[in-house]
């Protein structure tokens, strides 16, 4: 088989050399990449020297031997991206949040059906993290019975890299459920089996940063599906000290057990990250999970040679997003009503 070639549109956000290390080590190929900020391609170009950078996106757009545009532009600028990427035949994995309206899932919703090319997000705290990727290994070889009752927890610090100026501007980043929850929401799709849920309450807040009113530094929200239910909670308050950029956590409540992923850091415990903690029947275990596989890149090269859906159903893909968006919007709304 002829190895997938792709290129790069916004390299933005960091999380786009997560997107194409999964891809190169699935044994895909790097072809070129667009950015018109001179640092960050400076940077990209030092990390992947074979990647030609070129002045004009058309020119991966309309470039046939192409097979996938990979993205983590400005979040408000991703749709558009993926729309042009699609519509020029090729299939598309963004960073999250894939887009930051409902009219921009609406409209990337139509274009994948009617081009039938693949739109991926790679949830990289699914996708990218061991331990949760384990945690689906053992929820589905019938560790802690079925999953009713999911906690996400995605704390993050505001201060492990210098944050560009759009990080502050809502309408550009979409808002925090949308920026960072669509990882919990997606978590909680994938480990409850939910085809469907709906939003019960949401809030998001400016707690401690006067100075950046475009920034939301909290938010938090209850969804529930037929047969689960779920707490997410994220913000931007990790302490300055902490070894890590969050101790991102995962709590799956089964009818049997549960399992607890500490995924960065076992604060005062164990050395590392990916930390599994299982809870059943036949006791507690402890699982060190950095040796654990992570099949994302090649079930996705997989699934554009064959038009399959194995790294993620494109309607969970959708879903989340869809839950993320209608979270935020439910915040929005709280946030303007004062409290009796």
């Amino acid at each position: 088989m002829t190895a997938l070639r792709f290129a790069a549109i916004g390299i933005n956000h960091g999380h786009i050399y997560g997107q194409v290390d999964a891809l190169v080590r699935a044994g895909a190929q790097l072809t070129s990449f667009h950015a018109p900020e001179n640092d960050l391609a400076a940077a990209f170009s030092a990390q992947y020297p074979d990647a030609m950078r070129v002045s004009d996106p058309r020119a991966i757009y309309e470039d046939e031997s192409i097979g996938l545009v990979t993205s983590a532009a400005i979040p408000a600028d991703r749709a558009a991206i993926a729309i042009a990427a699609m519509e020029h035949g090729k299939d598309v994995l963004m960073d999250k949040p894939g887009m930051t309206t409902f009219g921009q899932l609406a409209a990337i919703r139509e274009v994948q059906q009617r081009t039938g090319r693949i739109f991926s997000i790679l949830y990289s705290e699914h996708f990218e993290n061991r331990a949760t990727v384990k945690a689906g290994e053992l929820v589905q070889a019938g560790a802690i019975g079925k999953v009713i009752n999911t906690v996400g927890l995605g704390p993050h610090s505001i201060g492990n890299s210098k944050r560009p100026g759009w990080f502050f501007e809502k309408d550009r980043y979409g808002g925090i459920l949308v920026d960072i929850a669509s990882h919990q929401v997606e978590q909680f799709l994938f480990f409850t089996g939910a085809e469907t849920a709906e939003i019960v309450s949401a809030n998001v807040f400016n707690r401690a940063h006067p100075d950046k009113p475009g920034l939301e530094d909290f938010g938090d929200f209850h969804l529930r599906s037929p047969e689960a239910t779920g707490y997410v909670r994220v913000d931007w308050f990790s302490p300055a000290r902490l070894p890590t950029w969050g101790d991102g956590r995962l709590t799956l409540l089964g009818t049997e057990g549960y399992i607890e992923i500490r995924k960065n850091i076992d604060i005062a415990g164990r050395e590392g990250a990916n930390h599994l903690f299982l809870v059943n029947g036949e006791g507690v275990q402890h699982f060190d999970c950095n040796s654990v596989d992570l099949p994302f890149g090649r079930q996705l090269i997989a699934d554009i040679a064959n038009r399959t859906q194995t790294a993620m159903p494109q309607s969970r893909c959708f879903l989340a997003m869809e839950l993320a968006l209608k979270a935020q919007a439910l915040a929005d709304a709280n946030r303007t009503t004062p409290i009796r």
